[in-house]
């Protein structure tokens, strides 16, 4: 069996869309919800973690100015190619530099903010996104909830297993997911098969664990001022967001919604 730490969906975006289809665009909905009701000073939105940029021309074509942002170069000419309107350019989530108060909102869907393992990557992405947006930007994010896993097994216990079917070849993918504690990460390995006749390979991947107190510390400590932090209903909770749901008051489920704003300097 092959094994490796890169990411086969990410190297393949239309096999990406493919595993994880949304035709109904509920993330880019939710995220654009939440700028509805939150309102930021303007239409300029930074996609971060564009991926296959599904959600970034949702926006784009729902009136927004997007610019999607991702580090796969694979996913970049994917988004160019089959979802056009915004722009889209190469960067790192631990840090980037496009430009000082360019954006009115960055949005950080599908757990990319949880690329960020350590304090110091997370301080990068907090710290970038405080240059890139305008006084009283909104940063918007979707991610697994750290706290979920305390003291729950509910998603280690047995491994996850999706089929799907892309180009005339089936898919298998096993998944199963392990807390380092140590390191405050949830590890990933997933086993991928195939009906054409390749060899299985073996993904490793992780997201950083992050509590919602410790959350609301970083972005306090950044300047945001956390507007809404939930568990639900959102893009990927069961069951889904839908037009009209109103946050709950809870941080007990498996995922955290969050929206920050940038506090807007004080004149004397």
């Amino acid at each position: 069996m092959n094994s490796t730490s890169a990411n086969l969906l990410t190297d393949n975006p239309a096999l990406y869309e493919a595993r994880f289809p949304d035709p109904d665009r509920i993330a880019a909905r939710w995220a654009e919800d939440c700028l509805r009701r939150h309102g930021p000073p303007g239409t300029r939105v930074l996609d971060l973690g564009c991926g296959t940029g599904r959600d970034a021309a949702h926006l784009h074509h729902s009136g927004h100015d997007v610019t999607g942002a991702d580090l796969s170069d694979a996913m970049l000419a994917y988004a160019r190619a089959r979802h056009p309107g915004p722009a889209y350019v190469r960067a790192d989530l631990h840090g980037f530099d496009l430009g000082r108060s360019t954006f009115d909102a960055v949005v950080c869907l599908d757990s990319a903010l949880l690329y960020c393992h350590t304090n110091d990557q997370l301080d990068g992405l907090l710290a970038s996104c405080r240059r890139s947006l305008a006084p009283g930007g909104l940063l918007v994010a979707e991610m697994r909830n750290g706290a979920f896993f305390l003291g729950r097994t509910d998603l280690l216990s047995t491994p996850t297993v999706d089929d799907f079917t892309w180009q005339g070849t089936a898919y298998r993918s096993t998944t199963t997911l392990s807390v380092d504690r140590t390191a405050q990460l949830l590890r990933r390995n997933r086993v991928w098969t195939a009906d054409d006749g390749s060899p299985p390979v073996r993904q490793h991947s992780a997201w950083r664990l992050l509590f919602p107190h410790e959350l609301r510390h970083f972005l306090t400590a950044h300047g945001f001022e956390v507007l809404a932090l939930h568990d639900g209903p959102g893009p990927r909770t069961d069951p889904p967001w839908r037009e009209g749901d109103r946050p709950s008051g809870t941080t007990d489920g498996d995922r955290t919604h969050l929206v920050a704003r940038l506090a807007v300097p004080l004149h004397p």
